[in-house]
């Protein structure tokens, strides 16, 4: 039994919140997939594959508003992000730069035409909080076991569901929902 009194769900998604990823995104996919093809790669990638409840637990135990809450399984990042734009009837903007990917996942992906933010993870989640609270939730995610947590993005005041990524070299695009097969397939 979880008990808040917390309306947790797209339509709770304000202008001015945050979103916070709970760690580095993209190794399950990729580490399922480099063990089914036998790929040989000189760093060995770990599935981010561990249970989300103590963190989640963390932030609603200590007061934190979290005003919506999606696990990065199918689709990755950019999947979980146009649901929640669509359900908030919100713009997100996220930063390409503030996205934590562990280096040796950016190079395979890179390898195989793979982008990282649309590769199935199984122990991330994306959180939308107030700005205000966003160091705390940040800190809390750490003190609970979150490897690399950060905020990668804000929530706008304009009503058109959609989301821009910034890119490292500071231009802007849509990130769409993910269209065709999800690569590696998993499940």
């Amino acid at each position: 039994v979880i008990n808040h009194d917390l309306e947790i769900g797209p339509a709770s998604v304000r202008p001015g919140d945050v979103i916070v990823v709970n760690g580095d995104l993209g190794r399950h996919g990729i580490a399922i997939m480099a063990s089914r093809e036998g790929l040989a790669l000189e760093t060995q990638i770990e599935s981010d594959c561990a249970p989300l409840w103590p963190q989640v637990n963390a932030l609603l135990e200590n007061a934190i508003e979290v005003h919506c809450l999606r696990d990065l399984t199918r689709g990755g990042l950019s999947s979980a992000l146009n649901e929640i734009a669509e359900g908030s009837r919100r713009t997100l903007h996220a930063d390409e730069s503030a996205i934590p990917i562990d280096p040796a996942v950016a190079a395979v992906c890179e390898l195989l035409g793979f982008d990282p933010l649309y590769v199935a993870c199984e122990g991330r989640f994306v959180a939308f909080v107030p700005e205000p609270q966003a160091e705390r939730a940040l800190d809390l995610l750490r003190n609970a076991g979150a490897p690399s947590p950060a905020i990668v993005g804000r929530v706008t005041e304009e009503e058109r569901p959609q989301v821009i990524l910034r890119s490292r070299i500071g231009t802007s695009r849509i990130l769409d929902m993910l269209s065709g097969e999800q690569l590696p397939r998993i499940c």
